[in-house]
């Protein structure tokens, strides 16, 4: 990641909590005056607080209807600022005189249904406002699912004025609950779409049978044999034969449609369920990529999935079985940790706003033209 420039830059800190339910990365990050690019970033302290398990269980019951939702929407939005706020906190413990310009705020989401017009980041941005002091930018979804658009994936955008290279096709892929790709193409152009699911399904087994949050790089799926029809019987999914744009969540992927694809699967070892929801992420990250992106000299993996070195492995064997020898590696070869990349995002996202500039790719969500994200809560 590139030093600061001479001129003093602003100070953002992003959070970030994702599909994965377990906890809030964040980031304090000093950006330079002229947002929109990836120069001159310089990242001054990073912090991860995790979600405790009875906060976990009550964003886990959100994901679908149930009583009293509203009610408990409310107060599970007040938990997750709680541990915004303590992020925010340790992330400022060795900066205590830092200016902060703004905080980038995602949110959790628990539903998610552009096609409906909506999509939901449970969160209490006036709440954490005042509990820092800082301004806080928050619901930098709606904006573009107003305009037509998926509201996601975002991160394309800054992952373009970061990653990006002229002449070069790079692939970045973000594995949290689910997976998305973001496509920088040699000419400059990006697109980017979800795959589908990302370590959800393989987090949600290895909790079932073994009482796990999530598999330890992989560790019990390696210990597997990959069941083929299994393997295509989840593969058929609609969702996975749509073109771009295109998002998803767990409102699709959620455990009921697990357990119909695996009830004509009952005698199969959970070893080897848990090899192939591995296959199923791998093979459905391959496929995009080899559609969308066959000339990619290099895909690079952030999020939780890129410690995951069974899931790398399978995205590179698929991707040499499809013609392409692109080269899967994580962010690190990049300079920035897969850990901090979304959060970084979202502090970007928030200098975007603060700037009154778009944070959207059109061509990336399907809106009907750039926009400014976010909304504004002040300190």
């Amino acid at each position: 990641m590139n030093t600061t420039s001479d001129r003093n830059p602003d100070l953002y800190i992003g959070l970030m909590s994702g599909t994965s339910l377990d906890g809030v990365d964040g980031v304090l990050v000093a950006l330079p005056d002229a947002a929109g690019s990836g120069l001159g970033m310089q990242m001054l302290a990073s912090s991860y607080v995790p979600f405790p398990p009875e906060l976990r269980e009550q964003l886990m019951a959100l994901q679908q209807p149930g009583m009293n939702e509203i009610h408990m929407e409310a107060l599970a939005a007040n938990a997750v600022v709680e541990r915004y706020a303590a992020c925010v906190a340790s992330l400022l413990e060795e900066h205590p005189d830092a200016k902060v310009r703004a905080i980038g705020a995602h949110g959790q989401t628990i539903r998610h249904r552009p096609e409906l017009g909506y999509t939901r980041q449970t969160n209490n941005p006036a709440l954490l406002a005042e509990l820092t002091g800082i301004d806080v930018i928050a619901d930098l979804r709606s904006r573009d699912v107003a305009a037509g658009g998926q509201g996601a994936p975002l991160v394309p955008a800054f992952h373009r004025a970061v990653f990006g290279a002229p002449g070069v096709c790079r692939v970045v892929v973000n594995i949290g609950g689910i997976g998305n790709v973001s496509i920088l193409r040699a000419d400059g152009t990006t697109t980017g779409f979800d795959t589908g699911p990302g370590n959800v399904l393989m987090d949600a087994w290895i909790a079932q049978h073994q009482g796990k949050t999530y598999d330890d790089n992989g560790g019990w799926a390696a210990q597997g044999q990959i069941n083929v029809a299994l393997l295509d019987a989840l593969s058929d999914e609609p969702y996975l034969r749509q073109a771009p744009p295109k998002s998803t969540g767990r409102d699709l992927f959620r455990p009921d449609w697990m357990a119909d694809k695996l009830a004509p699967f009952a005698q199969l070892a959970a070893v080897d369920v848990q090899a192939t929801l591995c296959a199923f992420t791998a093979r459905t990250i391959a496929d995009d990529i080899a559609h969308h992106a066959a000339d990619a000299g290099s895909v690079y993996v952030c999020g939780g999935g890129a410690y995951n070195a069974c899931l790398l492995g399978m995205i590179g064997s698929y991707l040499a079985q499809r013609g392409c020898h692109a080269c899967v590696t994580t962010t690190d070869e990049l300079g920035v940790s897969p850990s901090h990349v979304e959060a970084l995002a979202f502090a970007w996202l928030a200098q975007s706003f603060t700037q009154r500039l778009p944070g959207n790719l059109p061509e990336v969500t399907g809106a009907k033209g750039l926009r400014i994200l976010g909304a504004l809560y002040p300190a």
